[in-house]
């Protein structure tokens, strides 16, 4: 039998979803609403592509750099994707437990599942849109991807959706924004009721918390 995962002080909470689904708009939206959580933003070596600002979507850095955090152990978990280095950063765990507060992770599963393992009391949320047709619709109305760019985001999706709901803790369906938003809050309000994430020393009842 599996021992049962022993919860730490603080909110490890990952958020994933294919693009298009609404995660980034929902996270940055419970960031705002909880004066206790941080987010972690990923750092990577790709470089910036739109509208994407240093130290607020990214840290954008060289291979070389990377390179000496991972050997700093500075982050989480990292990985490769599509040729380019991104990687969650350690110190907004250890923000969160020292602080009894939240860390927002807006990463995708293969990231989700390895701060998983290595923090199994993390919490996982699935960002889920309502259909594929609605998803593709999202993409389009972008205006950024070519038809090309977009169908290989549609079958990017279908496997990071197949893959989350396997494996993920709560899936929240993206239909309608503000009842999606109250789901995800839901969850983070009773994850943090949760004993062991409550601090009950002050009771001096003999019990940890």
């Amino acid at each position: 039998m599996n021992a049962p995962t022993v919860l730490q002080p603080g909110l490890l909470l990952v958020l994933s979803a294919p693009s298009g689904a609404g995660k980034t708009t929902l996270a940055h939206r419970l960031l705002k609403e909880t004066p206790d959580a941080v987010f972690s933003i990923s750092v990577t070596t790709r470089r910036p592509r739109g509208k994407e600002r240093e130290g607020v979507d990214y840290r954008f850095v060289d291979v070389a750099t990377f390179q000496q955090k991972i050997e700093r152990g500075e982050f989480v978990e990292w990985a490769e994707v599509h040729g380019h280095f991104y990687g969650s950063p350690q110190s907004a765990v250890d923000e969160a437990r020292a602080r009894r507060g939240s860390a927002i992770f807006d990463i995708d599963v293969q990231g989700g599942q390895a701060i998983k393992r290595k923090h199994p009391d993390a919490v996982t949320i699935f960002v889920l849109p309502p259909s594929m047709e609605e998803l593709e619709r999202r993409l389009r109305d972008r205006q950024t991807d070519s038809d090309e760019t977009i169908r290989r985001r549609m079958l990017a999706a279908r496997s990071e959706m197949e893959r989350g709901i396997a494996s993920y803790d709560y899936i929240v369906v993206n239909d309608d924004f503000e009842r999606a938003y109250s789901e995800l809050r839901a969850v983070v309000v009773a994850e943090h009721c949760r004993r062991g994430r409550v601090d009950v020393s002050k009771l001096g009842l003999g019990v940890g918390g």
